[in-house]
């Protein structure tokens, strides 16, 4: 039983018993029991906003969920398997920002990955050299 429906039965009880509301116990018990009605009227309208509140909170947040995981792109990262190694995903180690000539994806490598002679391209396989120019030279 919710609370109006309480409050009614409380209120046929009276009813039922033929209080005189004329007198003064009588009409602090009519008052009280209106009284009553009103307070659990009120209380189930405020529940009412709130089961309305948490289900729009509820849209909001599934909403927001959609927005982070485009922003982010979370579900990208995470099938890269980057660590943090790089500036791509935030690193702190010197890192450079490589194109492939031949497919055109950008790769991240450590100053030691591109000591060696070759460099392979991680999308496609295709093979190529580094050249490195000095920042000073070109600022010059």
């Amino acid at each position: 039983m919710n609370l109006t429906e309480k409050a009614s039965f409380i209120h046929g009880l009276v009813e039922g018993m033929d209080f005189d509301t004329t007198t003064k116990e009588g009409k602090v018990i009519a008052a009280l029991l209106d009284l009553v009605s009103d307070l659990s009227n009120a209380v189930s309208d405020l529940a009412d906003n709130v089961e309305q509140i948490y289900d729009e909170l509820d849209a909001i947040d599934e909403d927001l969920t959609d927005v982070e995981d485009f922003v982010f792109d979370a579900e990208d990262e995470d099938e890269d398997g980057c660590d943090g190694c790089c500036e791509g995903c935030g690193g702190d180690d010197d890192v450079y920002e490589i194109t492939c000539p031949q497919c055109g994806e950008v790769a991240y490598l450590t100053a030691e990955e591109l000591s060696g002679d070759e460099l392979n391209c991680p999308k496609c396989g295709v093979k190529w050299e580094a050249e490195f120019e000095d920042e000073d030279s070109e600022e010059e």
